[in-house]
């Protein structure tokens, strides 16, 4: 009589074999896009993914703000013509010190006027009269240099010019603080004021020129440049100087990096001041390539805009925003 261990040990060697079999067969299998993405995820290392895709710099909301103007740059009042503010209530008590202000300044209207931004031909780079100098909230340590702002008389029917225009300045300038001067009354820059100091062909188009203060808005909006973006390069061979201007979209400027064709690897430039980038690293003898970024975390690569002879006190014309 046979033993019926053995069939048994049989039956068990069989099943132990199927097992696997039929389990790989019923594992589900991966969708298309489980597929892709599981590929992807091996292979991430040899693949360079494409950037992601940055919007245009668009306008900011509208911001309450009023506006004065003083003559010279310590605050003080025109009396000849604002000799009317004494003679009525102050005009600021009831507005808080979040409001920003826009002031008339004589003493900034030389076209060349390089002020805190170092630009070195306001007028002849484009910006014409329509520049402000900031308050220090607004004008971050020059970073706000370049930037755009529409602004506007509003709320205030006695002193707007009809139909409460608007007009478009770029940040060229620091309007600094006068701790000896109240906040409400003459210290129109002191922190933590928000304050736009512009020339008079500016003011006027505003409002009339007597009032003296008036509510405005203003808001953050795209520059519009005419060509590439400029860089002036100034210094000596062992210490090199850039100034960046007529830069488009969100204008102001927070990183320079500079490349030569040759030696010269990407390298980080620092602010000096205003539009102002500084090196010491070489760059004598190489075509220089600038990458310029901008607070939109917008970046514009302008490749090799310099011949390798480029000169010192020469201005090259490279690629601006879109």
């Amino acid at each position: 009589m046979a033993s019926p261990l053995k069939p048994m040990l049989a039956t068990l060697l069989l099943l132990a074999i199927a097992f696997p079999h039929c389990q790989a067969k019923s594992k589900p299998s991966l969708s298309g896009k489980q597929a892709i993405h599981h590929a992807i995820g091996r292979q991430a290392h040899d693949i360079e993914l494409p950037k992601r895709h940055k919007p245009k710099f668009q306008s900011g909301p509208w911001k309450e703000a009023h506006a004065t103007f003083y003559e010279g740059g310590s605050g003080t009042f025109v009396i000849d013509d604002l000799a009317h503010l004494t003679k009525r209530p102050n005009p600021t008590s009831n507005m808080v010190f979040s409001l920003a202000k826009i002031s008339f300044n004589i003493a900034r209207l030389p076209a060349k006027s390089r002020g805190a931004c170092n630009y070195k031909d306001v007028a002849g780079q484009g910006y014409g009269m329509n520049t402000a100098a900031l308050s220090s909230v607004l004008f971050k340590n020059g970073q706000a240099c370049g930037a755009c702002f529409e602004i506007k008389c509003a709320d205030n029917p006695q002193w707007c010019k009809l139909g409460q225009p608007s007009l478009i300045v770029t940040a060229t300038d620091h309007c600094p603080p006068n701790p000896s001067l109240p906040n409400d009354n003459g210290g129109w820059c002191n922190v933590p004021r928000e304050h736009f100091d512009v020339a008079k062909p500016v003011f006027s188009q505003l409002a009339e020129y007597k009032a003296g203060i008036i509510p405005i808005q203003y808001r953050r909006v795209p520059c519009q440049k005419q060509g590439g973006i400029r860089f002036t390069i100034l210094g000596n061979p062992w210490f090199y100087q850039v100034i960046v201007w007529n830069v488009g979209g969100a204008g102001d400027v927070v990183r320079v990096q500079v490349k030569g064709d040759d030696k010269l690897k990407w390298t980080q430039m620092e602010r000096d001041w205003g539009t102002t980038w500084k090196t010491s690293a070489i760059l004598l003898g190489e075509s220089l390539s600038f990458r310029v970024s901008a607070s939109d975390d917008r970046d514009s690569t302008s490749w090799h805009v310099t011949p390798k002879n480029w000169q010192f006190g020469q201005t090259y014309e490279g690629k601006n925003f879109n």
